[in-house]
């Protein structure tokens, strides 16, 4: 049988079981949170006072903080594209009643409202130029992505289950820091949008262990190849009007560092949780190019750590022309 109709089968086969993982890591539209939960309701009097009492909140975050929050919200807003990409892999069928593409579509229901809360947040902070804030979030929908995944349903779960993560912890500490500034609308907000991440990345963390049992050698080299490219993030190609596909993303990668949001060491602690949860180092019955593959993985944390330590970080802040606050945090 080809590689292809091995994974075929095996997708078939989890597809089976989908409706008790969208019980156990999804949650129905009327029961979890909404943005409005959140942020003022134009239909009360007090509308106006609560925004006021944002904007004045909003005054007590610094530049860099206000770029990342800003990258965060046009990574999270530029969903069509994930969704797409995701409705193309091999074994989710939008035709029909296929429990992939439910799931699919239950997943992209819950992150719709991250970019959708953070976005009115942005607009009523009256900290950030919403009409670059929408240039930026239209060029990174019509720019696209590529997570060298391909259509390959073992390399695309091993993204997401690394991606999840990544978003959990960028949004949790965007919280933490927005907490400290006496923001605490904006760190519940950033907290329940981290918590609804790290339910997403257990499930996509499931689905690997699960394809590990079923086909543990092309998974474990699926697995490497994607360490081997390097998880790239969703924003890669985010630029600001006016400029080149890309060129923003380093910038804005470099404040997420600077204020310890994301940082190399995360992507090292990422990739050893992985690891350690799909129990790389104890599975049995792998082809030889699978065990060398192993090796690779085993190895390549340390390897990784050795480079974090040497990164350089730029100690100035980069000017954006999202941004309009002033000062630093």
């Amino acid at each position: 049988m080809s590689i292809k109709n091995i994974r075929l089968e095996v997708m078939q086969t989890i597809e089976k079981e989908i409706d008790s993982y969208m019980e156990k890591y999804l949650i129905p539209p009327e029961k979890i949170w909404q943005p409005t939960d959140f942020l003022p309701n134009s239909q009360k009097d007090t509308f106006f006072e609560e925004t006021h009492k944002i904007r004045e909140e909003a005054k007590e975050l610094g530049y860099d903080f206000w770029v990342v929050l800003v990258g965060d919200t046009i990574t999270e807003e530029a969903l069509p594209t994930y969704e797409s990409w995701l409705m193309d892999v091999e074994g989710i069928d939008q035709q029909g009643n296929n429990g992939w593409s439910r799931w699919i579509r239950h997943w992209t229901g819950e992150e719709n409202r991250h970019g959708d809360v953070l976005n009115k947040y942005l607009y009523l902070s009256g900290r950030v130029n919403m009409r670059e804030v929408e240039i930026t979030t239209q060029h990174l929908i019509n720019d696209g992505f590529d997570i060298g995944t391909a259509n390959d349903p073992y390399r695309n779960f091993v993204y997401t289950s690394f991606q999840e993560l990544a978003t959990n912890i960028s949004h949790k500490r965007v919280g933490q820091l927005a907490k400290k500034k006496g923001n605490v609308l904006l760190g519940k907000m950033c907290n329940v949008i981290a918590g609804d991440e790290m339910r997403h990345h257990l499930a996509y963390r499931e689905f690997v262990k699960t394809i590990l049992k079923y086909d543990p050698s092309e998974m474990m080299l699926a697995f490497e190849d994607m360490m081997r490219k390097k998880i790239v993030m969703p924003a890669q190609f985010v630029r600001e009007s006016g400029e080149a596909v890309g060129t923003a993303f380093e910038n804005f990668s470099n404040a997420a560092q600077r204020l310890g949001v994301y940082t190399t060491h995360d992507y090292v602690d990422i990739m050893k949780k992985l690891i350690s949860y799909w129990e790389i180092d104890k599975l049995t019955n792998l082809t030889a190019t699978a065990e060398k593959a192993r090796d690779y993985l085993m190895r390549l944390p340390d390897r990784m750590l050795r480079i974090a330590e040497r990164v350089a970080i730029p100690k100035d802040s980069t000017k954006f022309k999202w941004v309009e606050a002033n000062g630093m945090l």
